[in-house]
């Protein structure tokens, strides 16, 4: 069995006046997953829980991230998470309070049999 990439969704989040990156980042998360809904998983006849999630976030300030208040958002399957620098930060007018923009790219994986390679080696 081999791990297969099977879907890439990208999302966009915002915290508008709270500067925070943990809220922009779960927004961006979903964003990328709640407009869908992934059927693959049981096409293959594999548990959703078995899914592998690798998820990347842009944000301006990566160490304010919360990863596992992101991870909370994945309703089955295991993610892993990386944050970079990226995003945007917007400040305001007046100089006190910033808008934080974050993307997202949450890539899913499964184990599948490679059936052209197990057919070739029976």
């Amino acid at each position: 069995m081999a791990l297969t990439r099977m879907v890439v969704e990208m999302g966009m989040g915002t915290d508008l006046q709270g500067s925070d990156y943990t809220k922009a980042a779960v927004r961006a998360v979903k964003d990328a997953l709640w407009h869908n809904s992934l059927t693959i998983a049981p096409a293959f006849g594999i548990d959703k829980e078995l899914m592998k999630i690798e998820v990347s976030i842009g944000v301006a300030k990566p160490d304010e991230v919360d990863i596992e208040q992101v991870k909370a958002v994945f309703p089955y399957g295991s993610a892993t998470i990386n944050v970079v620098e990226g995003g945007l930060d917007i400040p305001s007018d007046c100089g006190t309070k910033t808008t934080v923009v974050a993307n997202a790219a949450a890539t899913v994986f499964l184990d599948i049999v490679d059936t052209q390679h197990a057919s070739e080696a029976s």
